[in-house]
């Protein structure tokens, strides 16, 4: 018998850590190869990670909410022989394989022999006690026996949390966590410039009712408008579609439109990416929003579907409000953000009519771009969104 440390793998894209989001397995399971360990998440997507070998369990390390880098130890595998361990193409996946800890050699439903302090200490640790080979009087498990097992100190995210009496402690983690961190981060380094105008959208609601008859065909959303005017507007505007890397004082400009849609999920906020939205119909952009968000809100978006986006598009729908302040997703210098569509009052021709109305509140990179260009850029959208056309379609 020898033991096998699998290490957390290079998982690509460049990833150097990952968060532990989910554990499938417990200390002294049975495993077979190729069966789900656990989930991680990265600052692209959340990716499962399956055993490389068959064996049981002795220890697994780290907790739901600590973070691991590529190349700590997650699980310690006792498997049936050494040469069995199969070995990995990939230096950056590979797992060591060690004999130092062989599985004990007990008769069957006895327990192993520890004192208090190490039977305490294993239990902290996760670790199985039963199925550690002891290197004291007949097999008793001493403190050095645990020590090529014990577990890293626990992440500090992770600590023990201090609550107010009548408080409920809930550990802000996984993806909420990751959203935390990156709206806390865009917010200290970008500053934001707002700005918000109103939108008569009573011409274009008329065009999307009158698509949506037709017999076949996707069911187009006000999003599918916005994306096609927002890629008319870059056109004019391309200073918008653009990316900052503030650290290395370098700005890139697309010719591509690759519009990022945020899209609120069970898990939090997650923005898909409709990819070369210039090149997309109508029917198109419906169809890949529906695509997008549908794998989103069920867990099941590709690494490539949640990066790469130029310029990102909020909405809260029906539940939009009058504004808001979006915050960039960086690098981006811009995000747009879209309201709710609600009957009003307004004056046409000098006479008071009720139209559909609906707010853009559209938030800018002020080192990149003026608020004169911010304001012209939307003003260009406001205007082809008022002058919707079927020709669009």
């Amino acid at each position: 018998m020898a033991t096998y440390v699998f290490k957390l793998p290079d998982i690509g894209e460049g990833i150097a850590e990952a968060e532990i989001v989910t554990w499938y397995v417990e200390v002294g399971d049975a495993v077979t190869e190729d069966q789900p360990l656990v989930e991680v998440m990265t600052d692209k997507a959340t990716v499962e990670i399956s055993a490389p070998v068959s064996g049981i369990i002795l220890s697994r390390r780290g907790t739901v909410g600590m973070k691991a880098k590529v190349g700590d130890e997650l699980v310690t595998f006792a498997t049936a022989a050494a040469e069995a361990v199969p070995a990995d193409p990939q230096p950056t996946r590979k797992a060591t394989v060690e004999n130092a800890m062989p599985t004990p050699d007990r008769p069957p439903g006895r327990r192993g022999l520890a004192a208090p302090a190490v039977r305490a200490r294993a239990a902290a640790l996760g670790i199985n006690l039963d199925l550690v080979a002891g290197s004291g009087p007949e097999g008793r498990v001493l403190h050095q026996d645990l020590d090529g097992l014990a577990q890293k100190p626990q992440d500090p995210a992770a600590a023990a949390w201090i609550t107010p009496p009548g408080g409920t402690a809930i550990p802000v983690i996984g993806l909420r966590r990751k959203i935390a961190e990156r709206m806390q981060d865009a917010n200290r380094r970008i500053p934001h410039f707002t700005y918000i105008d109103e939108v008569d959208v009573t011409r274009l609601e008329a065009l999307r009712r009158t698509l949506n008859d037709a017999p076949q065909g996707p069911r187009l959303t006000p999003l599918a408008f916005m994306i096609r005017a927002l890629v008319k507007a870059i056109a004019l505007h391309p200073g918008v579609n653009t990316l900052f890397d503030d650290t290395a004082g370098v700005l890139y400009r697309y010719a591509a439109v690759h519009v990022g849609i945020a899209t609120q999920t069970p898990r939090g906020l997650l923005v898909p990416v409709i990819r070369h939205a210039e090149r997309l119909d109508l029917s198109q952009l419906a169809a890949e929003i529906t695509r997008l968000s549908t794998a989103a809100r069920a867990g099941k978006s590709l690494i490539e579907d949640l990066s790469g986006s130029t310029i990102t598009v909020t909405s809260l729908g029906v539940l939009g409000g009058l504004a808001a302040t979006p915050i960039i997703n960086a690098p981006e210098v811009a995000i747009i953000g879209v309201n709710r569509i609600a009957l009003r009052p307004v004056v046409v021709d000098g006479a008071i009519v009720i139209r559909k109305m609906m707010n853009l509140s559209s938030s800018f990179d002020h080192r990149i771009i003026d608020g004169f260009a911010a304001a012209a850029f939307i003003q260009t959208l406001k205007q082809l969104l008022e002058t919707s056309d079927p020709a669009d379609a």
